[in-house]
């Protein structure tokens, strides 16, 4: 007699080839963006790596460094790989969380489509139209913090379409544990929790009022851990929402399409919406929401994040969006669109779920055909929205920091100390393999600023690399009163960019490491 194969194990090895072809998808976006030198292009990717890397390497390492605005968990998760020079200097530190955030995803979405569609040919449909899309898997293989929030979103939609049918408490404990993740990872993660509140209270058939406070106990540590890690480091416990460097902050006082006007900002959005997911995507997936009609509860916990942005451009004042096809022409936030993908791969499988036994192999070829036509046709990174829009906005700061990696690897002898601009700069100091720790800027808190003000007592840095008009610029002009004197022996001007200025202390002055 044949062993028969149990409906668990079956389930298990269809999530290992999601697994495996998703990885191997992952693998070769990486390969293939890293080859082609871009996996750095974006300047977010930029910060988040180098916020990873002086959390284990700078003059003042450990928690502090997480810095505050951006959500600590993409962060976190570079630690095991940042701390390896070699990582670090490639990106790779980054693209490897990333990258296994991006396969957890597809078997979670696979887990997810498989229990709403009952069914693994709409579920390998849906998995198909998300991990085959370009522009999420250039994300996927740079630092930066979008496949994270998937992992955490489709996470929280199988936890709760697995309540929904088993009733099993489990499935509340993971739900809040992932909803506690994603709100750690982005704030549209946040706009999810009382949602789900409310679903764990409707769905439960027994102990309403318990299933929706145990979701919400686990989820609101997330938010609760954040809050409180702002008002310990900086006294203000809504530093992230309203502090320097804030969307808010940011954005004060600067008009954009969309800001109070919801049908501008609908429009923007559902532009960059259609140039991140390729116009059939986009079109399939609105019909789709028909045929997925009755599956209520993933409709709308899937449309909460585009709806977030739209709601963020209308009314914070902190998130516009700019496409290249509607004034002012440029591309900046393109990726919010990305947002919309995993709706849309739902509906789109649900298509295919609508038909026949018969015909749904032949429907889903044609659907996936369909969708991925156009990239098909046009199989070239200048097609791909956030690949291109990290292309152009980087071209002057790529400029700039090949100037000055090219003049300090001439000159910067190892050990050798730098007061140095922050942000930007710190990916010079990357390209270099130059140790954090060999670098006081801003992120150093009080011993920056002792520097900063009082440089005849307190700089020895062997090196100033600033940015022109900065604070650390003025404080080298001020060290030249009493001293110490530092000279310039370089500026560097490109088009579109900052001046950047090196200054070398003189020979004959002292080289204190600290």
């Amino acid at each position: 007699r044949k062993d028969k194969v149990t409906p668990a194990a079956y389930g298990f090895a269809a999530l290992f080839w999601v697994a495996m072809l998703t990885g191997l998808a992952s693998a070769v976006a990486i390969w293939f963006f890293y080859s082609n030198g871009s996996l750095m292009f974006f300047g977010d990717a930029e910060a988040h790596l180098n916020i990873a890397r002086r959390i284990v390497d700078s003059r003042t390492p450990g928690y502090r460094e997480f810095g505050t605005v951006w959500l600590p968990l993409p962060h976190a998760l570079m630690l095991p790989f940042v701390g390896d020079m070699r990582l670090w200097r490639s990106g790779l530190a980054g693209a490897i969380p990333s990258a296994a955030c991006f396969v957890i995803a597809a078997c979670f979405l696979f887990a997810a489509a498989r229990r709403i569609f009952a069914g693994d040919g709409p579920a390998a449909v849906a998995t198909a139209l998300f991990v085959c899309n370009p522009n999420a898997l250039y994300l996927q293989s740079t630092a930066m913090t979008e496949p994270v929030f998937f992992a955490c979103l489709f996470g929280l939609l199988y936890c709760t379409v697995a309540f929904q049918e088993t009733q099993l408490w489990r499935y509340i404990a993971g739900a809040g544990v992932m909803a506690a993740l994603g709100a750690l990872t982005r704030y549209e993660g946040w706009l999810l929790m009382p949602f789900c509140a409310v679903f764990f209270f409707i769905a439960a058939r027994a102990r309403r009022w318990q299933a929706a406070l145990l979701f919400s106990i686990l989820a609101g540590l997330g938010p609760v851990l954040w809050i409180a890690y702002n008002w310990w480091v900086f006294d203000n416990p809504l530093e992230f929402f309203n502090g320097p460097g804030s969307p808010k902050d940011i954005q004060a006082g600067k008009p954009y399409p969309g800001l109070g006007d919801w049908m501008v900002a609908l429009k923007y959005y559902g532009t960059a919406a259609k140039l991140c997911l390729g116009t059939p995507l986009f079109w399939v997936g609105l019909a789709g929401v028909l045929a997925c009609f009755r599956k209520l509860w993933p409709l709308l916990l899937l449309s909460l994040p585009p709806l977030f942005y739209i709601w963020s451009m209308h009314s914070s004042g902190g998130t516009p969006i700019h496409v290249p096809l509607l004034p002012p022409n440029s591309w900046y936030n393109t990726r919010y669109g990305l947002a919309l993908l995993p709706l849309a791969a739902l509906t789109g499988a649900a298509i295919v779920a609508l038909m026949p036994k018969g015909v749904q192999f032949a429907a889903a070829g044609l659907v996936l055909l369909a969708c991925a036509g156009q990239w098909l046709l046009f199989p070239r990174p200048e097609s791909w929205i956030t690949w291109k829009e990290a292309q152009v906005n980087s071209e002057s700061r790529r400029a700039w920091t090949e100037e000055t990696v090219n003049y300090l690897a001439q000159h910067y002898k190892p050990r050798q100390t730098i007061l140095s601009s922050s942000g930007d700069m710190n990916g010079v100091y990357r390209r270099l393999g130059i140790p954090l720790r060999n670098v006081l800027n801003v992120d150093n808190g009080p011993l920056y600023l002792a520097t900063r003000a009082r440089p005849d007592l307190f700089l020895w840095e062997r090196w100033a690399v600033t940015f022109t008009g900065d604070p650390v610029q003025t404080a080298v002009d001020n060290a030249r009163l009493r001293g110490p004197k530092y000279e310039l022996a370089k500026e560097i001007i490109v088009k579109g960019g900052p001046v950047i200025q090196i200054y070398p202390r003189p020979d004959s002055a002292p080289n204190m490491f600290r």
